[in-house]
């Protein structure tokens, strides 16, 4: 009775931790496996609504990069990305060159960059609580300032 008991016990354990439920908690491995977030636009223009897919779509195709996420807002783009492990070296260059080349195909606008896993990590669950409606488009866009503070404290 006790070798039963203890059998279901192990299986009811095993079968709870293996199961993997995807529940749009992106922000719970972010820092270790690719997210690949939709861009986040806190804009009300329609002619700007593809902005932010076309950045994240230029830049995921840059080898060094393994995930982009983007936020626009009426003022400001926010760019994280992540660098793979072995360009780590060269993450001035890396960000130099994504500077220029945003600038240089978009002018006019004001680009925030970041590799920053904390940015990264803080856009993603920015982008989770927009998608799932728990926080209002003010507090999304308080959000956001405070996440600029942030990287503008790192550098």
């Amino acid at each position: 009775m006790k070798n039963c008991l203890f059998a279901g016990l192990i299986s009811c354990i095993l079968i709870a931790g293996c199961s993997n439920k995807e529940d749009g908690k992106d922000s719970k491995t972010a820092l270790l496996k690719t997210t690949d977030p939709a861009p986040v636009e806190l804009v009300d223009h329609p002619e700007t609504d593809s902005f932010g897919h076309a950045i994240k779509k230029e830049l995921a195709k840059k080898k060094e990069l393994y995930d982009v996420a983007v936020i626009q807002s009426k003022e400001e783009t926010l760019v994280v990305y992540k660098v793979k492990h072995l360009q780590r070296f060269k993450m001035k260059k890396i960000e130099k060159d994504m500077e220029k080349y945003l600038e240089g195909k978009y002018p006019g606008e004001d680009f925030i960059l970041s590799s920053d896993y904390k940015i990264f990590l803080e856009t993603v669950r920015l982008k989770e609580k927009i998608q799932h409606k728990s926080i209002s488009k003010k507090e999304a866009e308080k959000e956001f300032k405070d996440i600029i503070e942030l990287q503008k404290e790192k550098t």
